[in-house]
């Protein structure tokens, strides 16, 4: 039996692909700004429905944008987020820093009783002010980022909250959405989430280079 015929063409692939998410996601709830992140999201993840999921406070993408364009940092809470994110579509050599795997992360998650995801998040207090955070995989780093700003922490541009999971998962995300006078956000309500989804949020706001 020979193999199936299948398409090569690697531009081809990427124009039907994104031609067959836009003719089947809805995006009639959503503003018109938001659209190229929700069709670069729902992409990532190869689920249409996960657009009606979706909730956002402000202008997330001319927030982050305007970010990208000042030199802003990437803050990701995981490698894999970090590693999805396109560098060369990034308009001003911005740095992308995860912190989860640094020196003494580990010690201080074991100190204070929590995850290295969210120890990690400590380390992003120098660099919060005016930064992308892409939360792709934990619960407890939204958690501990919600907790910073409570406290009175310096304020990112835009969070793009998309921790995946079955404990904290929808709880974090919930927090964001219920959280006074917080910064602009994107995010996906209930248990579904993950690094592609936060990667491709990030780089929905760099594609126009």
């Amino acid at each position: 039996m020979s193999p199936p015929d299948y398409l090569r063409d690697p531009e081809e692939i990427y124009r039907r692909s994104f031609a067959i998410v836009r003719a089947e996601t809805d995006l009639t709830r959503l503003p018109a700004a938001l659209h190229d992140m929700a069709v670069r999201i729902v992409h990532a993840c190869g689920m249409t429905d996960v657009a009606a999921g979706l909730d956002w406070s402000g202008d997330p993408a001319a927030a982050g944008r305007g970010a990208l364009a000042r030199g802003g940092p990437v803050l990701t809470d995981s490698r894999m987020v970090a590693d999805g994110v396109i560098r060369a579509r990034l308009p001003a050599g911005n740095p992308v820093r995860c912190f989860v795997d640094e020196p003494g992360v580990a010690e201080h998650a074991r100190e204070n009783a929590t995850t290295r995801s969210a120890a990690a998040v400590d380390r992003w207090i120098p660099h919060l002010d005016g930064a992308v955070v892409a939360i792709g995989n934990a619960p407890t780093a939204l958690f501990r980022l919600l907790d910073l700003l409570g406290q009175g922490s310096p304020r990112p541009a835009v969070v793009l909250a998309f921790p995946v999971g079955f404990v904290g998962a929808a709880e974090s995300k919930r927090a964001l959405a219920d959280l006074a006078d917080g910064p602009p956000f994107l995010t996906l309500h209930g248990r579904r989430g993950g690094s592609a989804m936060a990667a491709a949020a990030v780089n929905a706001l760099a594609r126009d280079r």
